[in-house]
């Protein structure tokens, strides 16, 4: 049977957009800002090197820094979440060793991909987590999202969940999410720990009536998402209903126009940071769509445009 109260981590993990300055360096400054914005909008935790983070922009040794700088900055006040995800199984487990050395609460790892076409099957899949997890001791989160193009089974990511040591979360952001996780909770019990809702918040509801217990969004604001999952949780669905009404016209916006800058946007209009800019060549949002996202924003009035000013 499945049981919520095993879980170590639950609630809302958003993810930490990576701050640039203008001409592309890293931003730590802001980062650090971002951080403490994201915390005080009731994040229940943090994931850092994302791909809302922008990580397929990002050298080795940025992300190491990116990974110090913010786990040192947080200080234990949140759990953190670091990304690792690498085609090669040794790389990912490198990565992996040195995140969990540096205070990481848990990994999230995509399945072994590169570009549209580089895959491999689920036995090397299999192995590639099996190894990982030999390599550390901290749970580890199975991303699985379109952008991998590997189909990851309900039954397999069970499968793994019961017999892989630190194999114990997973966030579904495929098509029919709410579907996939009740077939995982179902067959997997007590080994998935943490079924979780990805992609924006976007088909949160329905995932959480699945069973979803944590959900990892934006960063933009948290504040708007939290009051959801603590109203399904408390068994108020309604409450839950209303808000999730409420916030879904700048879900919906962020998921569908403004993609992984939204939350740059907010801050930067906000004070939170100095520059929304992403690092070329990834697109800049077009001004009026920008100024759709902020109007939107404002109706609800989140933190994140009060916070730094």
């Amino acid at each position: 049977m499945y049981n919520v109260s095993n879980a170590r981590f639950r609630g809302i993990f958003p993810v930490v957009p990576t701050t640039f300055t203008a001409t592309g360096e890293l931003d730590l400054a802001s980062q650090k800002r971002c951080v403490d914005f994201m915390i005080d909008a009731g994040s229940d935790g943090l994931c850092i090197l994302a791909n809302f983070s922008e990580q397929f922009l990002l050298s080795d040794e940025e992300r190491e820094v990116l990974t110090k700088a913010i786990l040192e900055h947080v200080a234990g006040r949140v759990p953190v979440i670091v990304t690792t995800t690498h085609f090669g199984t040794t790389v990912c487990a490198q990565r992996s060793r040195r995140a969990q050395d540096m205070g990481a609460a848990m990994l999230m790892v995509m399945p072994p991909y590169h570009g549209a076409s580089f895959r491999v099957g689920e036995p090397q899949i299999y192995e590639f987590y099996a190894k990982l997890s030999d390599a550390v001791d901290i749970p580890i989160m199975i991303q699985d999202a379109p952008a991998a193009g590997t189909p990851l089974s309900a039954a397999f990511l069970a499968r793994m969940a019961k017999e892989i040591e630190h194999v114990a979360y997973f966030k579904i952001e495929t098509a029919g999410a709410a579907s996939k996780l009740r077939e995982l909770i179902r067959l997997g019990g007590d080994a998935i720990e943490g079924p979780w809702d990805g992609e924006e918040a976007i088909t949160l509801m329905p995932d959480l009536d699945a069973g979803a217990t944590g959900a990892m969004t934006g960063g933009g604001y948290p504040d708007g998402i939290r009051p959801i999952l603590e109203a399904h949780r408390a068994g108020d669905r309604e409450k839950a209903f209303a808000l999730y009404q409420q916030w879904l016209p700048l879900i919906n916006y962020e998921n569908r126009q403004t993609g992984l800058l939204a939350a740059k946007i907010l801050m930067q209009e906000g004070g939170v940071i100095t520059c929304d800019a992403p690092r070329h060549p990834w697109p800049d949002v077009h001004p009026d769509t920008r100024a759709g996202l902020i109007e939107t924003a404002r109706r609800l009035d989140p933190l994140v445009l009060r916070w730094g000013k």
